[in-house]
């Protein structure tokens, strides 16, 4: 009858898990985008949605208080009849002076230490269903995981100073197609503008060159891990001082080269703030984070960087001397970039389009 009561406490700190992990994700998106939430006015649809979440996880704990206490009170009663049953039992023998009051002592000693090994399995229901909770939603992650790994994915070979893709064709996790058997191969002096409508693809095919998209077959040949650099169009900017910010993913070394680089990006205004600790992310504005991307890029010297839309913050006059600086300092790296506007031409000698539907050309 405990294993009954105690039952529904598995699904119920199940659902604990999802409902907090459900809230604190919507706390942190509130948080990362508060300035946009404020322009449009959304803070009572934030807070509805907020408190909606709460409610949930409110709920689900008085669930697991009502349950609980159902449980503990069975196993209350229980404990309490368990001292007076074996008496209850031997009561009429001995009455009848068939054993002895010695004997109904050992009986009660002997009846309480059974009683004692089976109360752990009652007393620890609850946190063996906590147990139960925590490792069913591993075993979802973790089943995920294998479905990932199942999916056949594109074959990636290391070759320095070179890109290129062998009959690769691009889907959506639902198997529409967004890139159909592309064959092509790009050197340092073949940059790539990779055009199309929204939604054609462009972002996912740079997202299967890094080996980020398992829904994608074929071969990719580009230049190792550490030698490829793939810039998107919001970068990301870890806590810390600016330049950890700017050395990013590499380690920190002093001295003037970081000034130097912050000048070349135009963001010379800053150099007196490198060894500043702060959250870059919301100081900087989007035009001024794609600037220090650029510095990244300058600083890390990969043989072949993809840029994804990473100059959209910035105007015309911006990207120009963006690209040119990125052609001048780095004349051997391998260009690929996605965008819309029509001044990415010049710096690109090759353009693919993607129509849509897997189609390209």
């Amino acid at each position: 009858f405990a294993f009954k009561l105690g039952r529904p406490l598995i699904r119920l700190s199940f659902l604990s898990e999802r409902f907090n992990a459900s809230y604190r994700y919507a706390l942190i998106r509130v948080r990362e985008y508060g300035e946009s939430v404020a322009f449009y006015h959304g803070e009572r649809v934030e807070a509805a949605t907020l408190g909606r979440r709460f409610g949930d996880v409110i709920g689900n704990a008085w669930d697991i208080v009502f349950r609980s206490i159902k449980l503990s009170g069975f196993n209350l009663t229980i404990a309490q009849a368990a001292v007076v049953f074996p008496f209850l039992v031997q009561l009429p023998r001995f009455l009848r002076k068939q054993i002895a009051l010695g004997d109904v002592m050992q009986t009660g000693t002997a009846f309480g230490q059974v009683q004692d090994s089976l109360f752990f399995f009652r007393e620890s229901y609850d946190n063996f269903a906590s147990y139960r909770a925590v490792l069913d939603r591993l075993a979802g992650f973790l089943d995920t995981l294998d479905q990932v790994n199942a999916l056949p994915g594109p074959s990636l070979r290391s070759e320095n100073g070179r890109v290129a893709v062998s009959d690769m064709t691009v889907r959506t996790p639902d198997g529409i197609a967004l890139v159909t058997a592309l064959t092509l191969d790009i050197s340092a002096h073949q940059p790539l503008l990779v055009r199309g409508r929204s939604g054609a693809g462009k972002t996912t095919l740079l997202r299967a060159l890094a080996g980020l998209w398992p829904y994608a077959e074929g071969a990719i040949t580009r230049p190792a891990g550490d030698r490829s650099l793939f810039l998107s169009q919001k970068p990301y900017l870890p806590l810390g001082s600016l330049r950890q910010a700017l050395y990013y993913p590499k380690p920190v070394e002093e001295g003037n080269h970081a000034r130097e680089l912050l000048v070349l990006c135009q963001l010379g205004q800053l150099a007196s703030r490198l060894d500043e600790d702060a959250d870059w992310s919301q100081i900087l504005s989007l035009g001024e984070q794609q600037r220090l991307a650029f510095g990244r890029v300058l600083l890390n010297k990969p043989e072949a960087v993809f840029l994804d839309e990473a100059t959209s913050a910035m105007d015309e006059g911006l990207e120009d001397a963006m690209y040119r600086l990125l052609r001048r300092q780095l004349p051997d790296t391998v260009l690929v970039s996605v965008g819309h506007r029509s001044t990415l031409k010049p710096f690109h000698r090759f353009e693919l389009l993607l129509q849509g539907g897997g189609a390209w050309e």
